[in-house]
């Protein structure tokens, strides 16, 4: 399979950081030309200072990181207390990086990049999609540009994980996903139909923690920290997914996002009659045992 060239947009969030640590794991699969923050997990500040963080976690400065967008296209919604502590990475005191982000505005670095690239790069967000929403308004023309979309968001088939049964990415930007979503970009989705079986067990742990590695140390720490709140480690699936492929399976369907504020604000369902709409592949089933064996053996090469 062909090394994918892609930007990582993210919110960092534990399960943020282990799909980076992932890809930084496994360069044979995966070249990241550059990180993308968007608010989301926590604020946009603190989601830059921790894709930062990471990277010089890992040694790899050389990927550079990119600000994004501050606040969904519409209206926000109160901050409430998150799984991911309230420095995102399980307030374990990791150390702040010495390198800073770059610049130029991560919507403009997607669409500089496609444009130079076309059809060679592949979007991973996993968090809200503002950026590449705006990307997409700003520069229509990369919609035929981008190779694909590999995303983590939704619960098309499931109950959400939000007041309005949304699942969290989705709720925050609904209008920017209902933009990507019906773009006709080939898209790959990872929602809560599929990321709620990637599960932390304290089995799992003990495995992980056999000789672990400084780098390995910290990484289950914040899974621990994070797991007491949500046991699905959501992210790293998309991560796996450009790894092997075969973990997983899924069923195209066309997706509709509810935008309206009095209704189930940010819930995606597939859509009966979608004919002549994009159709999206629903990723629904994982090898969890694979899974889990995967990210313990390229982990430990960190």
């Amino acid at each position: 399979m062909a090394k994918s060239r892609i930007i990582v947009d993210c919110d960092p969030g534990v399960d943020d950081a282990i799909a980076l640590l992932l890809a930084f794991a496994s360069p044979d699969e995966i070249e990241i030309v550059g990180i993308t923050t968007v608010n989301g997990n926590v604020s946009l500040p603190l989601t830059t200072r921790n894709a930062l963080r990471i990277t010089a976690m890992a040694g790899r400065q050389d990927i550079p990181v990119y600000a994004g967008c501050s606040r969904p296209i519409m209206q926000g919604h109160p901050r409430e207390p998150s799984v991911h502590g309230l420095d995102g990475l399980g307030d374990l005191g990791v150390a702040d990086a010495t390198h800073e982000a770059e610049r130029q505005h991560a919507v403009d670095f997607i669409i500089d990049t496609v444009m130079r690239e076309p059809g060679q790069i592949t979007l991973c967000p996993i968090g809200p999609l503002t950026n590449i929403a705006l990307a997409l308004i700003k520069e229509p023309s990369i919609s035929t540009k981008i190779k694909a979309i590999v995303l983590m968001g939704g619960a098309v088939f499931n109950p959400g994980n939000t007041a309005t049964d949304a699942e969290f990415n989705i709720w925050i930007d609904p209008h920017a996903a209902q933009i990507v979503l019906s773009s006709g970009i080939p898209m790959t989705i990872f929602g809560l139909d599929v990321t709620r079986h990637a599960t932390l067990t304290q089995e799992r742990f003990e495995q992980l923690e056999r000789n672990a590695s400084p780098i390995m140390k910290t990484a289950i720490a914040m899974m621990r920290y994070y797991g007491s709140g949500d046991a699905s480690l959501h992210d790293p699936c998309v991560t796996a997914f450009l790894i092997d492929p075969s973990l997983f399976k899924g069923v195209d369907a066309v997706i509709e996002v509810d935008c309206d504020p009095k209704g189930a604000y940010g819930r995606t369902r597939a859509v009966e009659n979608g004919a002549g709409l994009p159709v999206c592949h629903v990723i629904t089933e994982v090898d969890d045992e694979r899974l889990f064996q995967l990210i313990d053996q390229r982990l430990r090469l960190l």
